[in-house]
Parts: structure tokens; sequence; C-alpha cells
């Protein structure tokens, strides 16, 4: 985790940019509440919604970026107003709760944007229940949130816009299907049972604080797919919430809601959610726990007691989201692994027949938008096969071979990354054995994704840098074809 932490990539910069300016976005949001005369809890909810809006909008462009940030106020004010008018009816408070978090799921069927907005409309519930938000605050808190995505929006787009220099990252549809067969519907069923199973059992842990389970199963569901992925999700959740807690203890506590200090503590916490989000779930809950403990310490509730049963709820709220992925309409981990790798498979196809078609002197063909595409699917598939090169898997041939099957992946990548640099230098010249090379790597992932076997693809180093890395993507192909299924044929991942 720390080697994850403290090595991991940052091309361009951009984990930096991203937190630097969350820090500056969120504290500008802050100032503007407070400049407004808002009270403390105004102040929260107007530096929570501009976190919401700085860290969950992914669209594939600005533009889009723009779109789902301004429809953010459209789904947070009815659901703040149904969560503040329904606080003194616990019945249909938790029925509303319950819906906001199927539709919430659901909505991830149509996109970055659906995923946003789902995410938004849940994290208002939520705040309105932190906040024990009543309906004689909802003027105040609702105009707390538009002022802060309004401000979160001019420093994205306006002060501090770096993306308008970068091509627009692809974002992989999720797997197809129809009704029940559907993924995210499957997924909207599964986290609505496990919200309800957290709710309940958090109700009986804390009547005031049972809110913190269902947070706890939401999140276990965010950005997974499998089974296998929520199991080791929830393990990295409650993971991070006990380091937190630690340094809770450790620094929350003795501030004890002093406002400087809590300040700094606060700024230092946003910057660490937003920087190790991209390379750790554990460290981003870690920040999330101190960022919570300090919020406390604001409100002048933080005690002891508090983080102890912020942990229990959180354990609580894990465990609900376990028996959801495991007996409600289970999604196999086989079943998302195998549809994401022939994903990948074919990615490399188009990557190479790009590339090739570009020395072969076509102007038009232009491989960098499918090797970025191809970055984004070997992300999936790290997540999807995250669950059996977790250390405590006590299956060592699946890990084995998940493992090779993930180092052969990056093989691929690797090749053709540098084919397509070849490809971009205009002195680079056609040779006619290109094409039977590009052929030789269709025919491969056709047979890989089919099922058969593929014929090893032992040939003698080229000189020529085009071909040299087409016989890499080769032979990395070839010998995927044994780490894919086991000698009695079965799949990497078993049913």
């Amino acid at each position: 985790m720390l080697k994850r932490m403290f090595v991991a990539p940052d091309p361009g910069r951009a984990r930096l940019r991203f937190a630097a300016r969350a820090v500056l976005g969120i504290g500008l949001a802050v100032v503007v509440c407070g400049l407004a005369g808002h009270s403390l809890p105004g102040a929260v909810t107007g530096g929570l919604a501009a976190l919401l809006a700085l860290f969950t909008v992914t669209d594939a462009t600005v533009r889009g970026q723009a779109v789902t940030t301004a429809l953010l106020p459209a789904v947070g004010l009815p659901v703040l107003a149904a969560a503040s008018v329904l606080h003194d009816h616990p019945l249909l408070r938790d029925l509303t709760f319950l819906a906001v978090v199927g539709a919430g799921v659901y909505a991830r069927r149509y996109g970055p944007r659906g995923h946003s907005l789902g995410v938004f409309a849940f994290m208002t519930f939520f705040i309105a229940q932190f906040l024990h938000a009543v309906p004689g605050r909802l003027p105040e808190l609702s105009a707390a949130l538009v002022l802060s995505v309004l401000t979160a929006g001019t420093v994205r787009f306006g002060l501090w816009c770096y993306e308008r220099r970068m091509p627009p990252a692809p974002v992989p549809a999720p797997p197809d299907g129809r009704g029940l067969d559907r993924i995210t519907t499957r997924q909207a069923v599964q986290a609505t049972a496990g919200a309800a199973l957290a709710l309940v059992a958090g109700q009986l842990v804390s009547g005031e604080r049972w809110y913190w389970a269902v947070g706890a199963t939401w999140w276990v569901f965010v950005n997974t797919t499998s089974r296998g992925e929520t199991l080791v999700r929830g393990f990295r959740r409650v993971l991070g919430t006990v380091i937190g807690l630690v340094l809770g203890f450790l620094a929350a506590l003795p501030v004890h809601g002093a406002p400087l200090p809590t300040a700094v503590l606060v700024a230092v916490c946003v910057f660490g959610i937003f920087y190790t989000a991209a390379v750790s779930y554990t460290w981003m809950m870690l920040w999330v726990t101190l960022l919570a403990a300090l919020l406390y310490g604001l409100l002048g509730v933080l005690t002891p007691g508090l983080l102890v049963l912020r942990l229990t709820e959180t354990g609580v709220g894990a465990l609900g989201a376990v028996l959801a992925v495991l007996f409600v309409l289970p999604v196999t981990t086989h079943a998302v692994t195998d549809a994401w790798i022939q994903r990948v498979l074919r990615c490399v196809h188009a990557c190479t027949a790009e590339a090739a078609a570009r020395l072969a002197g076509d102007p038009d063909a232009d491989p960098a938008p499918r090797v970025a595409e191809l970055e984004q699917l070997l992300g999936r598939v790290r997540l999807s096969v995250a669950p059996l090169v977790h250390p405590l898997n006590p299956m060592r041939g699946r890990k084995q071979r998940a493992r090779r099957v993930l180092a052969l992946l990056d093989d691929c990548a690797r090749e053709i990354r540098g084919l397509v640099a070849v490809a971009a230098d205009p002195e680079a010249s056609h040779d006619a054995r290109l094409a039977a090379a590009c052929w030789r790597v269709e025919a491969a992932v056709e047979a890989l994704t089919g099922g058969a076997e593929v014929p090893a693809a032992d040939r003698p180093h080229e000189a020529e840098p085009a071909l040299a890395h087409l016989h890499g993507i080769e032979r990395a192909l070839a010998e995927l074809s044994a780490p894919l299924r086991s000698p009695s044929g079965s799949p990497l991942v078993g049913a």
C-alpha cells in the first residue's frame, strides 16, 4: 500500500494538479459561503458540494464536464429538500433514501454523467443526515449548495482548466445487457438490498449515526462490477477507516475543532483524497475518515466514542454490501474479467491496424486515441482481477495465472506504445512485411477471443523497429493462451 502511494507514476503531474485545484476550489467555495453570511452547517454543505463537483464529474470532454456540473444542483436540490422535509418522518425518510440508492446506481447505465449525478444525489441525502437538516435550514443549505457548485465550476472551467490542453480521456462503456442481464441493473438491486440491511442494522447500533452504515455500503459499490471487486473494496474501506481513525485520535481529537489548525488539516485531507484516489482506495478512505472526524470537531460533537462508532457503522455497511453481492443477483468475477480482457485484446488489434495504416502512408490513421482507450481498458482489467492477486487470496494457482495474464497484457501495451511512437515519426518507412504481421496479430486476437489456441510466435529479432514491436505483440498474445485457461480447459477465474 505504501509503495503504491509513494512510487505510483503521475504522468504530466495530473494527480498533483487535480488535488491542488481541489484545495483551491473547495477553499474558495467555503469562503464564498462565509461571505454570503451562511452558518457553519451551510459552509460545511458548500464545501462538501464543491468537493463532489470537483471529484465525481468525469466526462470525456471539457464541454461534457461543464454540462454535468451544471446539472448537479438540478439533482441535488430536490434530494436535499426531500431529506429535510422527511427529517421527522423516519419511515418515509428511510424508504426515500433507499430509492435514491437504487436510482443512483441504476443511473450508471447512462455513462459518466449518470454516475456523477447518481453519486451527487446520494451524497446530498447523506449530507442532510450528517447535518441533521430540518426544513427551517433548507433555504440556507440550498443556497450554499448552488453557490459552491458555481464556485467549483468557475475554478474548474475558468481559473484552472488544464484539461483543455489534454486529449479527451476515453471512458470504457460498461458491458452490455438487457433487463437483469445488465450489470448496472443487477447492481442497483444489490446496492438497494445491501443499503436496506445496513440501514436496519445501523439503526440498531445507533439511532443517530446510522447513515454511516448506508454510506459505507454505497461507496463499496462505487466503481465495482463483480462480487470479487466488491469484496476487495469492502476490505479496503474497512482498512482505510481503521487507519483514519487512528489518525483521528492523534490529530482530530487534540485539535478539538480549533478553527485555524482544523482548516489546515482539512486542506491536507482534501489534497490527500484527490491525490490518492486513483492509486489506492485504502489511502483515500484514510483521508475521508480523518476529514469526517475534523468536521465533527468543528461541529463540537467529536468524542473518542464517536470515532469507535464510526468504525462499527463502517463494518456494518461493508457487511451489508458483502451479503448483497453474494446472495442477491451475484455477478461473477469470471464473467466480468473475461469481458474486459476480450475488449483489451480487440483494442490491441485496433491499435496495431491504425499504426500499420499510418506507416503505410494513410494521413487519416491515428492510433493515439486507441492507445488511450487501451490504457483505460487495462485499468478495468486490473480492477477486475484485483480479487485474484490480492495478498489474502488463498488460491495460489489462480493468483499466479492472473498475474501472468496482467504481465502479458502489459507487455502488449508496452509494444503497442513503441509501435505508435515509431508510426508517429514522419521519417518512418513502410515495410511490406507489416501487413503480414498485422494479419497475424488479428488472427491471434480472434483465436484468443474465440477460445482457441494461438500458435507459438518464435520469430527472429528484427532490426526494423515497427516489425520488432509487432513481433513482440505476437509473442505476448501467443503466451496468453496458457494462463487464460487451466490445463483442464477451465477459465482463468472460475465461475
